[in-house]
């Protein structure tokens, strides 16, 4: 038998989780399960801002049309509407905790902090911290964290899969701790916050992204999963072969950065009236066009004829780390490439952050809200975050005003379709062996998971086809099989994660194959237009081949 150990567990310490946490513990006990470092994620390299409507000279149906237009027909209007409308409040609460929101230098503004503009947005509607703003969002969320009573954190742990009851009902979560000691975990309520899936791929614009891990733990559930196949590419991060991901905000072509191809010249106004301001999925193909023509591998991203003294202002960070590399932004152009970014899909979530199975809750880029649609609009990633988290807080203190804690039985995770593991979750306490016990080799496992982001990169990417989808389907079960072969019984912690890849990277290509037409994010040369009828696609774990069922 088992008893809850906290009101709420939340796995991820990003934005969102960090949001819900707060917004529950006066009333919830929480449990945050968070990595002991503050790189991990995406939240904290998030630099252009969040989007909301906050000038008086901007209107909440311009940024839902804005959002609308950049989701290409693919957006939930519903979830549209109540994202931007929740938006100013999400804001003000954010500035009330203490964020150091960039001031307007104007004294005459009629906004006291500074807005800047990105892709999509026909209105100045992002706020930010400098060029940081993720970084100062989670510094001043974290250090409330840290200091709440009623908030346990763990960072010990790596959370490898959820527990249900003879219900169906969510009731937990399992994992290890750093000597690779199982640890069982249970709430009256869990709610994921753990990242999009852009680590499925070689290059991205964080340094430690997910890959998906938190969306096939809530699968394995029941959980559904929507629109895959949406994965957008940011058209540019630092290009550097050598060196660490880096992204270059959006807000540097905002403030008027050009795009400039291998001859100098400025290719994006010979593509869209928006040129360098159009939705990301038009400049990552443009970007990705004018690369595939050329030699260099990159284009150009030119500012240095904003002024040395706007550019230090504007983009103190992007400076900074340019400089680092050998690159003065003042009087050189930026070498960019696109990059893997943000999951536009992910655990189909309600308003309150509820997924289809009780008391799991899914915020942040794991969670498919429909706010983005085919193709997710810039700033508006953060703004979700906290206005779901916000919503799935007040949601869960309703809630527990109507739950009882109660006594239940753990059960195995309902993967019946899965392969090789079917042990009852109240008995892997005696099974998993310490890792010293598990003669694997990590450089095996490190080499399966190089080899499927260079698959997915291949294949999967910008621009893509059937034949090369079924080339990409057809090496991702090869690899899920050489993983057989080096951990059959998935015994590793790192076996499951990269399981757990492995099953999220085929169910992206077999939603790409599924979607027979070109839209937002899913570009196919075997489908280049779009459909007249077209709508949000489900993607299932029992899609997988029948190898992989049991």
């Amino acid at each position: 038998m088992s008893t809850p150990t906290s009101d709420v567990l939340i796995i991820g310490g990003g934005v969102a989780g960090l949001t819900l946490a707060l917004e529950v513990a006066d009333h919830l006990s929480v449990t945050l399960v968070r990595p002991a470092l503050d790189d991990q994620g995406a939240s904290r390299w998030a630099q252009g801002g969040i989007a909301a409507v906050l000038s008086p000279d901007d209107d909440l149906e311009a940024h839902i049309r804005d959002t609308l237009i950049a989701g290409d027909g693919l957006c939930d209007e519903d979830a549209v509407r109540f994202t931007v409308t929740h938006g100013p409040d999400a804001i003000q609460w954010l500035i009330n905790n203490g964020v150091p929101f960039t001031p307007d230098p104007d004294p005459s503004a009629r906004y006291p902090f500074h807005l800047t503009r990105e892709g999509g947005h026909n209105a100045r509607r992002i706020i930010h911290a400098d060029d940081a703003t993720g970084r100062a969002v989670v510094d001043t969320l974290y250090e409330k964290v840290a200091a709440h009573p009623n908030i346990i954190q763990r960072s010990d742990l790596t959370i490898l899969h959820l527990i249900s009851d003879t219900e169906g009902r969510c009731i937990g979560a399992e994992g290890v701790d750093r000597q690779q000691h199982q640890q069982m975990l249970f709430a009256k309520h869990v709610a994921l916050a753990t990242g999009g899936a852009s680590g499925l791929y070689r290059h991205t614009t964080t340094p430690s992204p997910s890959s998906g891990e938190g969306m096939v733990m809530a699968a394995e559930l029941g959980a559904k999963l929507m629109n895959l196949e949406f994965q957008q590419f940011h058209p540019t991060c630092l290009f550097d072969p050598e060196g660490p991901a880096f992204l270059i905000s959006e807000a540097v072509r905002g403030e008027g950065g050009r795009l400039l191809n291998e001859a100098g010249h400025r290719f994006m106004p010979d593509i869209d009236s928006r040129a360098e301001l159009a939705p990301r999925d038009v400049v990552a193909r443009a970007i990705d066009s004018q690369i595939q023509q050329s030699h260099q591998g990159h284009v150009w991203l030119d500012i240095s004829h904003l002024g040395e003294t706007a550019i230090r202002h504007h983009f103190p960070t992007i400076l900074a780390h340019c400089a680092s590399r050998g690159i003065d932004i003042t009087c050189q152009p930026i070498p960019v490439v696109p990059a893997a970014h943000y999951s536009c899909g992910g655990v189909a979530t309600d308003h309150h952050g509820a997924t289809h199975v009780t008391n799991l809750y899914a915020v942040g880029e794991i969670a498919y809200t429909g706010l983005h649609g085919a193709n997710r609009m810039a700033s508006n990633s953060l703004l979700e975050c906290l206005v779901y988290a916000r919503s799935c807080a007040k949601h869960l203190l309703a809630q527990s005003q109507k739950t009882q804690i109660q006594k239940t039985q753990p059960q195995k995770t309902q993967c019946k379709n899965l392969p090789g593991d079917h042990t009852d979750a109240s008995q892997r306490s005696e099974q998993l062996p310490d890792q010293q016990e598990i003669a694997i080799p990590m450089p095996a496992l490190t080499a399966l998971r190089s080899e499927m982001r260079a698959i997915m990169s291949q294949y999967v990417s910008i621009v893509r086809s059937n034949h090369g989808l079924s080339i990409a389907y057809d090496k991702l079960s090869d690899l899920e099989m050489q993983l057989d072969d080096i951990d059959e019984k998935r015994r590793h912690p790192e076996s499951v994660r990269l399981q757990q890849a492995l099953w999220l990277a085929q169910l992206t290509v077999l939603a790409a194959l599924q979607r027979h037409e070109s839209r937002g994010l899913h570009y196919s040369i075997d489908w280049p237009k779009h459909q007249q009828d077209t709508m949000a696609s489900e993607s299932s774990l029992k899609q997988l081949s029948p190898r992989t069922m049991a």
